[in-house]
């Protein structure tokens, strides 16, 4: 049982890291940032200030002024987008059973994923975004480290 648990995993994160990394770096952005110079992009395209983003989508929901699909995917989808996370790098390094060890590491993976969408052009650097996936990979890991989840896993 544990050798078919391992090879669905590592299957399954094969096919999520491939789906992730068509979300965060091959979409389009739907913007001509091309002709601006980079750091231009970094000024117009960033957000250092906590939840400055994710207050402007919840203002424009409830007033009604923006497509619900475009908040709704923002949100939603940063919350979700990592939280498989919480749940495999525990399975695959034992050493991702510390929440410390795991927030450090999530830290450090967010912010490098948010400046190569920076320099790809693919993304803006927003604080917001850190926020609510690391939200998500933290729900995830609190998922692995259920009994639930453990009792399959072990």
């Amino acid at each position: 049982m544990k050798k078919a648990l391992k090879i669905v995993f590592s299957v399954s994160f094969i096919v999520y890291l491939f789906v992730l990394t068509s979300i965060l770096f091959l979409g389009s952005r739907g913007f001509a940032w091309d002709g601006m110079s980079l750091t231009d992009y970094i000024r117009q395209s960033s957000n250092f200030i906590p939840f400055k983003t994710i207050s402007m989508y919840f203002q424009v929901l409830s007033d009604g002024r923006m497509n619900i699909d475009i908040p709704i995917k923002n949100l939603l989808g940063n919350f979700v987008l990592l939280m498989p996370m919480g749940v495999y790098l525990p399975f695959f390094t034992k050493k991702m059973n510390s929440i410390i060890l795991f927030t450090v590491s999530m830290t450090a993976m967010l912010i490098t994923i948010e400046i190569i969408q920076v320099i790809t052009r693919r993304g803006s650097f927003d604080i917001d975004d850190y926020i609510l996936n690391m939200l998500g990979a933290l729900i995830g890991f609190g998922l692995w480290k259920s009994k639930f989840v453990g009792r399959i896993s072990r």
